[in-house]
């Protein structure tokens, strides 16, 4: 590899907060809002032209497809956030649960509402490319944007970029699985015309269910172990579809098409159609981002094709948009102060520094069980506290789980769960002029128990 030294130069500060969220997805919202209503001066930035991260770059509208009746949830903005979506208009019924699917393209509105209400300084189109360490207290980051490179000085730093990118950058350590254990990162993308009674008739039909995951006859090419308490429950499944398309040659060898759809509205919209899933891709790899892209968006075509000759109600089906981005679901995560493993996903694992709750639920790495029962656990505020470097709290699918683990801390409810607790606890430790790694649980505990939060 060949190298260019940058000469040196003074970079102009652009802005100096006492709270600096790095990333404006779900994790991001929550830490902002919580952040600036605990009285912290708050600046959230984002990489792209809008908030919301996964739900309106990439289209996923299914917060919270897993919510059953006895399902047992944290609350706070993460109760808040779905009803606010609501109440303006941008959400309708998720098919599979007692949920909201939330409209990805009204969502900007909504986010932009909120953290304009809590008093959030926000920046858009502008990215992080490095940090500014003293020791190991890490007191600002170098930003990337039309402006230039420029300087945001912070007391304390969440970094809520969804691949822990501001700690790998601040030299925390972290774990990263290879591309051949990696999740598999998604294409999104909504099809117009669809028939939606005809459709909707199939589904009575045919009754697809979760059991059906990756068992079809004419479809192995990928498998899911389901939990018999849900196998024979109602899932918006498409894999037989993708199954018949393969053997009629619309759909190459080499290729696995095989998910859900969500919403199909009465104009003949299917949102959020989950059906592409690229293996081996590196997300921290640009090269490997490039392939995805371009590959995503041919095997969409390849779904539609086959849509349109095999689903009812599809028949006259186009293509309305792709996400903004793919669907991430994997990359790196910190290695912090306490690991959340299996055994407290599946046993109700209990910790004295909660900073929320979330249910037992497990969907990813082949393995799929909803939470029916009321069995949740605690978040521990150490998940998100890196090693070895000061002022930074960590967030969303980059806090500290095992590889069974994982497959539930990346869902984006928890990311809110996450998201909250940090943005309230840098807000008490800058009240209490403590590092926000020795910052007082007790009282970051009392806060998000007043804001709703369901901490133990």
């Amino acid at each position: 590899m060949k190298f260019y030294t940058e000469p040196a130069k003074q970079l102009p500060i652009f802005v100096e907060t006492e709270v600096l969220v790095v990333g404006g997805g779900p994790s991001g919202i929550a830490a902002a809002l919580s952040a600036a209503r605990a009285g912290a001066k708050t600046v959230l930035m984002e990489r792209f032209g809008c908030f919301g991260g996964m739900i309106t770059t990439a289209g996923v509208e299914s917060v919270a497809w897993w919510r059953h009746k006895n399902t047992v949830e944290s609350g706070g903005l993460a109760k808040e956030i779905e009803e606010t979506a609501k109440a303006m208009g941008a959400t309708s019924p998720e098919p599979q649960s007692i949920s909201q699917a939330i409209n990805a393209e009204r969502f900007k509105i909504v986010a932009d509402q909120m953290l304009e209400d809590a008093g959030v300084d926000r920046l858009l189109h502008i990215t992080a490319v490095g940090v500014i360490k003293e020791g190991n207290q890490l007191t600002g980051i170098i930003t990337e944007s039309k402006s230039g490179r420029q300087v945001i000085l912070a007391k304390v730093i969440i970094d809520c970029t969804g691949d822990a990118d501001i700690a790998a950058f601040a030299g925390a350590p972290f774990e990263q699985p290879d591309k051949d254990s990696v999740m598999s990162v998604t294409t999104v993308f909504s099809c117009s015309n669809v028939n939606k009674n005809r459709f909707m008739a199939d589904i009575e039909v045919t009754k697809p269910k979760y059991g059906d995951w990756g068992r079809d006859e004419e479809n192995k090419n990928w498998s899911y172990e389901i939990d018999d308490s849900c196998k024979e429950m109602f899932s918006p499944y498409l894999g037989k579809v993708f199954a018949k398309g393969k053997k009629a040659g619309l759909v190459p060898k080499e290729v696995t098409l095989g998910g859900s759809w969500s919403t199909v509205t009465e104009f003949g919209d299917a949102n959020y159609m989950n059906v592409v899933s690229i293996p081996k891709v590196d997300c921290t790899d640009v090269l490997d981002l490039t392939r995805a892209e371009i590959d995503g968006r041919k095997q969409a075509l390849y779904a539609i094709e086959t849509l349109r000759q095999f689903q009812p109600g599809f028949e006259k089906a186009t293509l309305k948009n792709f996400g903004m981005t793919v669907g991430v679901r994997e990359s790196r995560h910190i290695i912090g102060r306490t690991r959340l493993t299996e055994n407290d996903i599946c046993h109700q694992g209990r910790y004295p520094d909660s900073i929320g709750i979330f249910p037992e639920f497990i969907d990813g790495n082949g393995q799929l069980k909803l939470p029916l029962q009321p069995h949740y656990f605690h978040v521990p505020f150490g998940c998100m506290v890196p090693q070895g470097v000061e002022n930074l709290l960590v967030c969303g699918r980059a806090i500290d789980a095992d590889k069974f683990a994982y497959a539930t801390i990346r869902n984006m409810g928890c990311c809110f769960v996450t998201g909250e607790g940090a943005g309230v606890a840098a807000a008490v430790s800058i009240k209490d002029n403590t590092p926000v790694s020795a910052v007082n649980i007790q009282k970051v505990q009392a806060v998000l128990e007043g804001n709703g939060v369901k901490v133990f």
